[in-house]
């Protein structure tokens, strides 16, 4: 904005240097021709000089409101977060399996229903399920680079429908939904979860109606992970 306004000023500038007419005087001709009126030109440099002060000013002002307008504010905060791991003898891929079993991959029709704001049709759609699985990541083959792959999956787990009914309250809770769990195969063979408590996270926003629904998602994502490690 700030470059805008100050081209347009200099326009004003270079009007102020444009030579003017300020006198003239007749030129006597030869004999039998008609006499010709010479205009003589000026310009005003003070006025000039004026107006470029003028637009100088003006743009740093305007460069220092801009810097102020865009400047962002940076609030950090310390939360205490609760952290569970559930750890069990089950292989590996017999707790992925039950997992997925027992958490079914997401319908985007659930979506579709809740961004035409279809609420009816998106209870419909869960049926009395809590949760779901939006994606799976495979990490540990990601360790391949160093030579040695692990069994590790990341998973993101939640209810797009039981999120709204948290983030419709406090909109930044959508940092945390849907939520992340963390399965591995430990160096005993061992198969862990491992994820931070629902409530915990949600907590942070100081509102009941979000925090009701995360102690919801506690038990959800607990029984979900017990069932399958057993």
């Amino acid at each position: 904005m700030a470059s805008t306004l100050v081209y347009g000023m200099n326009d004003a500038v270079l009007a102020f240097m444009t030579p003017i007419p300020l006198t003239s005087h007749t030129a006597k001709a030869d004999a039998g021709e008609a006499m010709v009126s010479e205009p003589t030109y000026t310009c005003r440099p003070q006025t000039a000089a004026l107006v470029r002060s003028a637009v100088l000013a003006l743009a740093i002002l305007l460069t220092g409101m801009e810097r102020t307008i865009a400047d962002p504010t940076v609030t950090p905060r310390t939360l205490q977060v609760e952290h569970v791991k559930i750890e069990t003898a089950k292989k590996f891929a017999d707790v992925e399996a039950a997992l997925e079993r027992s958490v079914p991959q997401l319908d985007p029709a659930l979506g579709e229903a809740l961004v035409n704001g279809d609420e009816r049709r998106a209870t419909e759609l869960e049926s009395d399920q809590p949760l779901f699985i939006f994606l799976k990541r495979d990490h540990g083959a990601l360790l391949q680079v160093n030579g040695r792959p692990r069994k590790a999956l990341q998973y993101e787990i939640g209810n797009s429908h039981t999120a709204t009914k948290m983030t419709r309250h406090q909109l930044a809770a959508g940092l945390y939904a849907p939520l992340r769990v963390f399965l591995y195969e430990d160096e005993k063979g061992h198969s862990i979860f491992e994820y931070d408590k629902p409530s915990s996270l949600f907590g942070q926003f100081d509102d009941e109606r979000v925090s009701a629904v995360a102690r919801g998602l506690d038990s959800a994502l607990e029984r979900a992970l017990r069932r399958a490690a057993e």
